[in-house]
């Protein structure tokens, strides 16, 4: 019987440009529809670093030319351009690949809204640079004009940083589970989400910030119910003393083993950290959820056991 699978696509399924995109997305295509042609439900969620900073910078340097006539592009709406694109390409690549196999599915794309606490500390320590280097000038009028914080940045200059807060819930999850329960197969969640949070009344305000993707996905595949959520990187498993001599590829992994390793400093920040944290908390959110971090070109033999790092409590 198939799985309910969410998908966290990393950065080297979608490439760093236009054109590693347009690519990238034919293999990842792919990979995604040998799990569908062996009946598994699949949504995908994804990264968008590479892409959302292509179209911040793009942005700032339209503000530059002309600061009368353009002001600088709120993050969230970079992050909802971003989602249009790449999920413009992904959903055309597997599109073809799905009906390539003779399987006639639909795939379609969410604009997806993650809602975040605004009171959440991370607000109050910026951490994520985005967007292009600045002049000392620039960076100080910005901090002026619009109370952005900055940070100098090994000597290439200053960049903006913003908050990576922890995401509390997918606005339209009940849009995305219509669709995944009509048999459709849905991107949702790109890059981390759109992140908002309430204001008064109904309204939802774009937050300044990015949401890590993997979390996202999390939450995404626990309010759907998912049976397994799989964190795709670049490499086929989990390692302990990763770039050392005596280096240990996982192949399992208990919640409790996970955080001793954690605890240890094993898992890089900003790396491999996040993916197990986000796998921890999938596995541990029902009984019978199962993790998997593993390569793009491995996923189906790692939803088969073959291979790859399983988290399951």
């Amino acid at each position: 019987m198939g799985k309910r699978i969410v998908i966290a696509l990393g950065g080297n399924a979608l490439g760093n440009n236009l054109p590693e995109q347009m690519i990238a997305v034919q293999q990842t295509a792919k990979a995604i529809a040998d799990l569908i042609e062996e009946g598994h439900e699949v949504i995908i969620a994804h990264g968008n670093g590479p892409q959302v900073g292509m179209i911040q910078t793009a942005m700032a340097e339209l503000t530059r030319s002309d600061p009368e006539k353009y002001i600088p592009c709120p993050l969230s709406v970079c992050v909802a351009m971003s989602q249009g694109y790449i999920g413009y390409d992904l959903q055309n690549a597997l599109r073809e690949e799905l009906l390539d196999r003779g399987i006639d599915k639909g795939v379609s794309t969410v604009l997806t809204q993650v809602e975040v606490d605004p009171d959440d500390p991370a607000f109050q320590k910026p951490t994520k640079p985005i967007g292009a280097f600045m002049t000392k000038e620039e960076a100080d009028k910005l901090v002026s004009e619009r109370g952005y914080n900055v940070v100098e940045d090994a000597g290439r200059g200053y960049r903006r940083v913003v908050a990576s807060p922890q995401p509390q819930s997918i606005v339209e999850i009940d849009t995305i589970r219509a669709l995944v329960e009509s048999d459709h197969v849905v991107v949702a969640c790109g890059g981390g989400g759109i992140p908002v949070y309430k204001t008064e009344g109904h309204h939802l305000k774009g937050a300044a910030a990015v949401i890590d993707k993997d979390f996202a996905s999390c939450v995404l595949a626990q309010q759907l119910d998912a049976d397994c959520l799989i964190i795709l990187t670049a490499v086929e498993k989990v390692a302990i003393h990763f770039g050392k001599p005596d280096v240990q590829w996982l192949s399992s992994l208990t919640p409790a083993e996970a955080r001793k390793y954690m605890d240890d400093g094993e898992f890089a920040p900003g790396s491999m950290l996040p993916k197990v944290q986000a796998a921890v908390r999938f596995a541990e959110s029902k009984p019978g959820r199962t993790a998997l971090i593993t390569l793009l070109e491995k996923a189906r033999d790692g939803v088969q056991g073959k291979t790859g790092t399983h988290i399951q409590a």
